[in-house]
């Protein structure tokens, strides 16, 4: 995959996070919960590749979905704590 190729697999999974739960506002301390969910869940498929042969295509899934929810929490904080000027 090309890195357009990645960045548009991260677009189409925010998208899809946003059609299943619409618009997320946390706040920071659940982003950050949320947010190593989904590492674990990257943890999981690298060691399910490692001693499984579980396919590759599995930790690239995770890596979108965890680059989505990182998306997702910079979109909530620019929308709940705008930077002050000189930031």
């Amino acid at each position: 995959m090309s890195q357009a190729d990645i960045l548009a697999a991260i677009a189409a999974e925010r998208q899809a996070q946003d059609n299943k739960w619409g618009e997320q506002n946390h706040h920071t301390l659940e982003w950050l919960s949320i947010l190593m969910e989904e590492v674990g869940e990257v943890a999981q498929a690298i060691n399910e590749y490692h001693w499984r042969n579980a396919p590759m295509a599995n930790i690239r899934k995770e890596l979108i979905q965890v680059a989505a929810v990182a998306v997702s929490a910079l979109e909530s904080i620019e929308r709940n704590y705008p930077m002050e000027p000189n930031q």
